[in-house]
């Protein structure tokens, strides 16, 4: 019976990382995959310019995930300036672009996956290609057996880094979850995060395609206020979307109950109140003949005003002269609290990543070796552990693929 040394399942960002991190130690090294080529998710990842990672300092990454304290040790090990150093002492050049993202300086997805294709040739590392695993056993001698689609294959450790459920397109489709439930691992319940929001008003349709910078969005019930973020947004078919959304969609996931849930759009956050109704009142002086949907073309997108202007009861066609102060009191208050009804998250097809996964309390964030089952390890969107916007998600796989890596 030929025994491998190191057997790692799923060859997207974590996989491929532990991969290199094992070889560079000398470990040989077996990458099963079911697609046909490796980082099928790095392709799509950053509008296919790939967000690797973001070079905020090294002790407030771990502050921007759920279960972000797990990834301390990982942090610790492998973190975004080493992450930076690899790409760059390999050849990859970088660049940091606004909110301290990072980019292939190339600004291609493709070359990142082809740079990881040449390191993992550069490093002997053997992959074997659409051969999804279905069965990972431990043997009473402790060699774990994997039955794949093509083959029984033997390993000392198995590194499980098979991704979540978000995207399945890309091959991401929860077989580890499986997997993982099979050697006794508790898998926490998984649900689509990073994702754009459905909103129940049917007239949103036709400000699809609109895009908003610099608003707050804020997800209220009532008086109470469940998350804000701040950033750029852009309407759909359905909804809204966009990377302010997206964060706010990370604090709404897990909510069981949606009921009574609003969402509120600041078009204005860096004007009070004061200084809005200053600025307006401005605006009406400056134009007193003009008709108010023209007049607000200054302070929003063309393509929204009329139904801005529906929403509050105002006729387009008054003129400046003629707004009246409470008319003005509406134009503020839809400009700083502008009204929608939630209806949903958008689903695993469209989400960036998945909250859920393996529990990090059976995983020991030192090594990423399973609590349960000697051998075994964990790396990636597997685990309970989920990021913001920004090249987080990225730089949580990588770290803990190279963790695992080194340990396995």
């Amino acid at each position: 019976m030929l025994v491998n040394r190191l057997t790692i399942i799923g060859a997207g960002p974590a996989g491929i990382m532990a991969a290199v991190a094992a070889a560079e130690k000398g470990k040989k090294v077996l990458i099963l995959e079911k697609n046909k080529a490796i980082g099928q998710k790095l392709l799509i990842s950053g509008a296919g310019r790939c967000n690797l990672t973001n070079d905020i300092p090294v002790g407030q990454l771990f502050e921007n995930y759920h279960n972000g304290d797990f990834l301390r040790n990982a942090f610790a090990q492998f973190s975004n300036q080493g992450l930076m150093q690899f790409f760059e002492d390999n050849g990859l050049k970088l660049v940091v672009e606004r909110g301290q993202r990072v980019f292939p300086a190339s600004q291609s997805a493709q070359d990142v996956v082809n740079f990881f294709r040449n390191v993992l040739q550069n490093l002997r590392v053997q992959l074997w290609f659409r051969n999804r695993v279905m069965k990972v056993e431990k043997q009473e001698d402790g060699i774990f057996r994997i039955l794949s689609k093509k083959a029984e294959i033997f390993s000392k450790s198995v590194i499980l880094a098979s991704g979540g459920k978000s995207y399945p397109r890309t091959g991401s489709t929860g077989d580890g979850y499986r997997i993982a439930k099979q050697l006794g691992h508790t898998i926490i319940k998984p649900v689509p995060v990073l994702c754009g929001i459905n909103l129940k008003e049917e007239w949103i349709k036709q400000w699809q395609g609109i895009s908003l910078k610099n608003v707050s969005i804020r997800a209220v019930r009532g008086e109470q206020i469940l998350a804000e973020e701040f950033g750029e947004a852009v309407f759909t078919h359905s909804g809204i979307s966009g990377p302010a959304v997206l964060d706010l969609s990370r604090h709404l996931a897990g909510i069981k109950n949606y009921g009574g849930i609003k969402i509120l759009i600041d078009f204005k956050p860096a004007l009070d109140i004061i200084t809005l109704e200053t600025r307006l009142i401005s605006e009406f002086k400056k134009n007193p003949s003009k008709a108010l949907k023209n007049i607000m073309r200054n302070l929003l997108p063309r393509n929204i005003i009329d139904e801005f202007l529906l929403a509050g009861g105002l006729s387009g066609e008054i003129k400046g002269n003629q707004i009246t102060v409470s008319q003005r009191h509406i134009l503020i208050f839809l400009l700083k609290k502008f009204q929608f009804t939630f209806d949903s998250l958008r689903g695993f097809d469209e989400a960036i990543v998945t909250r859920g996964g393996v529990n990090v309390k059976e995983v020991n964030p030192k090594t990423m070796e399973s609590r349960i089952v000697p051998g075994l390890f964990f790396a990636g969107e597997i685990l309970d552990v989920d990021g913001k916007t920004g090249g987080f998600n990225l730089q949580s796989a990588f770290s803990t693929g190279f963790v695992a890596g080194v340990n396995a």
